[in-house]
């Protein structure tokens, strides 16, 4: 299920917000219309310089210019007396005349220019507020463009996203309906071929020239051997190797790519197996029967524990030497009875002993119990057959296996071989969120036809469906304990137990 990060609250609370910021930015735009300016008249330039009296001006600046004659006789003689007299007096005004009209000359050119300077100056300001006023109004309009801008944007992102989205959902359901099967049949095609290239390699360099295959019925002998009957002794390491060719009569290849794709990785059986390090923290010289791919040994060895493993597949083992393992192959008995007794100091084996018919169970109970020290851990992790999920999913996938192992009866075989505290340790649970479900009680008690009832009036009358609804509810819970106890218990299990 899809974890959701946005509640219908936030989602309330985000649309109040847009609404909010929707009005605030209408008000605003409006107030901006609103604030446009509007050209007014502007004032009239005022008349032209009028110079029409400067002429006059300059005719009068001189007080004595139209005086008279003083003439003959005592009246010239009297003129020229008075005017030689009053003649300093308007000397001085005739200067004063002449510096006014001079001054008037001079800016009658500034006064005569000075109402086209006006006329200009007003009709560029009215130009300046033509352009303000366009200005604005295209602001406004910018403004009125802003959402339908940010909409369309908001929309092609909304729709490349849904694009986006759909491709990927499209994508992801072609990569899980075509592509992943024909990736993961491919890699275990590889995994297959490269185990076959391995097998032809070390099967060239193992046979001499000129000597033949083992014969198939040699083979086939020592595998029809009668249960608990000795097969043929395991070649030593000074016995010449056995060649067998990849084919028909060697096929350990294919159990390793069996194993690689339904046990599961070795990073995963790792973590699984780094639960038993605890039994084994104080052990020394452990063993680890059907080692497989290493998994164990590799945790043993960054402890520091000193330990070994023993496989019956070929390829297995060349795995684990190829990391530096101390690994042989042969069949798991076998090579227990060559051992010394006492010689080890701990014994593990995951997923092995479903493999053992019961005569050579039991022996190899016994002979393990032999070749432990006093004290030393055993640890037999096998499937947990009492799962019947266990059994119908890994169980009978399985064609290796020879017979199911109960829990109870793998400690019984432990405790009656020697062994103390032989306890059962059950482990891989099923997951919970596939497991059966239980129902409410109280919820199935307090409800009839998806109407509550009152508790007074459910414990006023008998046979009150509510308590009937409770009860079928109990028995319901009990119900699906029992098959969750049945069908989904824990997929493995481990027998775990010390030498007496």
């Amino acid at each position: 299920m899809t974890k959701r990060t946005v509640a219908p609250d936030d989602l309330k609370r985000l649309y109040a917000e847009r609404k909010a910021a929707d009005r605030a930015y209408n008000d605003a735009l409006t107030a901006l219309a609103e604030a446009l300016q509007q050209l007014r008249d502007l004032p009239h330039p005022p008349p032209p310089y009028d110079d029409t009296q400067v002429a006059t001006l300059h005719a009068l600046s001189d007080p004595l210019a139209d005086a008279p004659d003083a003439g003959a006789g005592w009246r010239g003689w009297l003129r020229a007396r008075v005017r030689g007299m009053v003649a300093p007096m308007f000397e001085r005004q005739k200067a004063f005349n002449a510096a006014l009209v001079d001054h008037i000359d001079r800016n009658a050119a500034t006064h005569r220019e000075a109402p086209l300077a006006v006329a200009s100056a007003i009709e560029l300001i009215r130009e300046e507020l033509e352009r303000l006023i366009r200005f604005q109004s295209r602001l406004v309009q910018f403004a009125e463009e802003i959402t339908p801008y940010v909409d369309t944007k908001d929309r092609e992102v909304s729709g490349l996203m849904r694009r986006i989205n759909e491709d990927n959902a499209e994508f992801s359901a072609d990569l899980a309906t075509r592509v992943l099967p024909r990736l993961d049949r491919l890699a275990d095609e590889i995994d297959t071929w490269q185990h076959v290239i391995a097998a032809l390699k070390r099967d060239m360099a193992l046979r001499p020239a000129g000597v033949a295959p083992l014969a198939a019925d040699a083979r086939g002998a020592r595998e029809s051997a009668p249960a608990g009957s000795t097969p043929p002794e395991a070649p030593r390491s000074s016995d010449p190797p056995a060649v067998v060719p990849p084919g028909a009569e060697d096929q350990d290849y294919r159990y390793v790519a069996f194993e690689n794709r339904f046990r599961g990785s070795t990073d995963e059986i790792r973590a699984r197996v780094a639960a038993y390090l605890p039994y084994f923290e104080d052990a020394s010289d452990v063993l680890d029967v059907g080692c497989g791919r290493g998994e164990f040994l590799d945790l043993l060895r960054e402890r520091g524990i000193s330990a070994s493993g023993v496989d019956i597949n070929s390829d297995m083992v060349e795995l684990c030497r190829a990391r530096g393992l101390e690994v042989v192959q042969g069949d798991a008995l076998d090579h227990l009875e060559q051992l010394d007794d006492g010689a080890l100091g701990g014994l593990f084996a995951a997923q092995v002993v479903e493999h053992l018919e019961p005569a050579r169970l039991l022996a190899f109970i016994d002979t393990a119990h032999r070749k432990l020290r006093p004290g030393a851990p055993l640890a037999l992790e096998t499937i947990n057959v009492a799962s019947w999920s266990a059994f119908f999913r890994s169980y009978i996938r399985d064609i290796t296996h020879a017979r199911p192992v109960h829990p109870e009866t793998l400690q019984f075989l432990v405790s009656t071989a020697g062994f103390r505290k032989a306890r059962i340790v059950y482990r891989s649970p099923y997951p919970e969120e596939e497991r059966l479900r239980q129902v409410d009680e109280l919820q199935a008690g307090a409800r009839n036809g998806g109407e509550d009832l009152p508790p007074a009036a459910a414990s006023d009358r008998a046979g009150d469906p509510t308590e009937d609804l409770t009860r079928m509810a109990a028995v319901h819970n009990r119900n699906v304990e029992t098959l969750n106890r049945l069908l989904f218990a824990e997929q493995d299990y481990a027998v775990v137990a010390e030498r007496g």
